[in-house]
């Protein structure tokens, strides 16, 4: 250690001086090389721009003589274009001027030939002005001749113009209703031999007014509510749960002012009765929708079908009548919801089956058969909403279809004198079932009804010129006329009768048939003194 610290010789001024001289020519030479290099890429950088300008300008010279030569190509594709549109529409003025031509030609020659006309309706207007002073004229004249004329018969016959109208027209008129009432007289004295026709056609007449007022009665159900509130719950939402009762069920429901209540209207009892037992409880239970609906009206239809079926088991113990067929049965239940003038057809079927059981004892004709025939004779009314016909034929039918005998079906079709009657229990039918209908409080009929038809009758009658009373006989099937014998002939009695009927069938409903008759009754009286 001590040998190299001996070695060690430090630098002197000059040496230092020599290493900086170094050290700045060193960084002298790296500028000079450096702008030496500096100035080559300079060099370069602008050839390499000069290069590119050059050919820039070039390029865009390529390009403004592409864009040159197209916007030539372009203008005179324009123009062409432009010369062909100017051709057509120079092609189109030519058409429309000739066009224009022949309009103003036709114009001219239409202008010709209304001028023409002019001329000759002007002439046609003087003739004619000459014609009315000409027809005016002889009118004139003719009016005076007529004037002289009627002058003339009034005086040779006494009477004037109007007096000798009003008795021409008065025998006019006479003369017409006596040939009127002859004519007609004769027609219905041809019209007896075709009475069969005739008589289908008034039963028909007959048949449609049957609509009567107590059909409301037995043809309507009331339900009552609890509440008004109920009523929008029974409509539903835009109508669906009131749609969906009357479609599951076939019966009208009718919704309106009445308080608390709804009202169900059908001719098919049975339906009548599903529908008002499922309304009922669906207001019991309080969820009423569409499928509840069906739900409870399938289960209610059920009930109903069982309790038909031991209604109609029940009346024939109660009777005392076995072995008929178990539809036949069913069929007897269903009468139960049937009614005929307010009498319920079940009760006066077993009423009929008694008192033909007690006639036929009396007889000495056979009670069971006789029983047997009469508590099914309105049988055929358990299906005669579903079923088109004469509820006495069709229960004949019935009888047939489930094994009851000819006697039996015979009993039953009859019973309205519609088919011969082949038996004494025919016959014992018929009568117990005329019995059964007109015993007292058996069936009726709404009084202000019956009262009101009447009445009605009897003021149609009286509305005719020369009847003196009317007076309505039978309960209403029959009005008697009476007229005043100096105003009203005989052939005219029987116009008048035909009168009172139209009148009576325009203005009245009424069941069956109502028979006008017209009396004209002529008394000579003297006083021996």
């Amino acid at each position: 250690m001590l040998g190299m610290e001996e070695s060690y010789v430090p630098m002197g001024p000059q040496d230092i001086l020599w290493i900086g001289v170094g050290i700045v020519l060193g960084l002298v030479v790296t500028i000079v090389g450096a702008r030496i290099v500096a100035n080559g890429l300079l060099g370069k950088a602008r050839r390499e721009a000069a290069q590119q300008i050059s050919d820039a300008e070039r390029e865009a010279a390529s390009i403004i003589k592409e864009a040159n030569t197209s916007l030539k190509e372009k203008e005179l594709e324009l123009r062409s274009k432009m010369e062909e549109e100017a051709r057509q529409e120079r092609k189109e003025i030519a058409t429309l001027e000739k066009r224009i031509i022949a309009k103003e030609e036709a114009l001219d020659n239409r202008a010709d030939a209304l001028e023409k006309k002019a001329g000759d309706l002007n002439q046609r207007e003087k003739d004619m002005a000459n014609r009315e002073a000409a027809l005016h004229e002889e009118r004139d004249k003719v009016t005076a001749l007529i004037e002289q004329q009627t002058q003339k018969l009034e005086e040779l016959s006494g009477y004037s113009a109007d007096e000798a109208r009003k008795e021409l027209f008065n025998q006019l008129e006479a003369e017409v209703k006596r040939d009127c009432a002859i004519r007609l007289k004769r027609i219905e004295d041809e019209m007896t031999d075709t009475a069969h026709k005739k008589a289908q056609w008034v039963i028909a007449q007959a048949i449609q007014r049957c609509g009567a007022d107590h059909v409301a009665e037995t043809a309507i159900a009331v339900v009552s509510l609890p509440n008004d509130e109920m009523k929008g719950r029974i409509i539903g939402r835009e109508g669906r749960n009131i749609r969906s009762l009357e479609n599951t069920t076939g019966i009208n429901i009718i919704i309106d002012d009445t308080p608390d209540a709804v009202i169900l209207s059908g001719f098919d009892p049975v339906r009548r009765e599903v529908a008002r037992i499922t309304l009922e409880r669906l207001l019991g239970d309080g969820r009423i929708h569409p499928a509840r609906i069906e739900e409870m009206v399938q289960k209610v239809e059920q009930e109903v079908n069982q309790t038909i079926k031991q209604l109609g088991e029940d009346a024939c113990l109660e009777v005392d009548v076995h072995g008929y067929h178990p539809e036949l049965v069913k069929l007897l239940g269903r009468l139960n919801y049937r009614t005929s003038y307010g009498q319920n057809v079940l009760k006066h079927s077993k009423e009929v089956c008694r008192l033909a059981g007690i006639m036929a004892a009396e007889l000495g004709v056979d009670v069971a058969q006789a029983k047997r025939a009469a508590f099914i004779h309105d049988v055929g009314k358990a299906v005669t909403p579903e079923v088109e016909g004469s509820h006495a034929l069709i229960g004949r039918d019935m009888a047939k279809k489930f094994g009851e005998s000819e006697l039996i079906a015979n009993a039953v079709g009859a019973h309205h004198n519609e088919i011969p009657q082949d038996s004494v229990i025919a016959v014992l039918v018929q009568a117990a079932d005329a019995l059964s209908a007109a015993r007292p409080g058996a069936r009726r009929e709404t009084v202000e009804t019956y009262i009101k038809r009447l009445e009605q009758l009897e003021h149609i009658a009286d509305g005719f010129p020369g009847v003196e009373n009317a007076f309505a006989l039978q309960a209403g099937r029959e009005i008697r006329v009476v007229v005043e014998p100096e105003k009203i002939s005989d052939a005219e009695a029987y116009q008048l009768a035909r009168e009172v009927a139209r009148k009576v069938e325009e203005d009245m409903t009424y069941p069956g048939q109502i028979k006008v008759t017209v009396i004209r009754e002529t008394r000579a009286v003297e006083t021996a003194k």
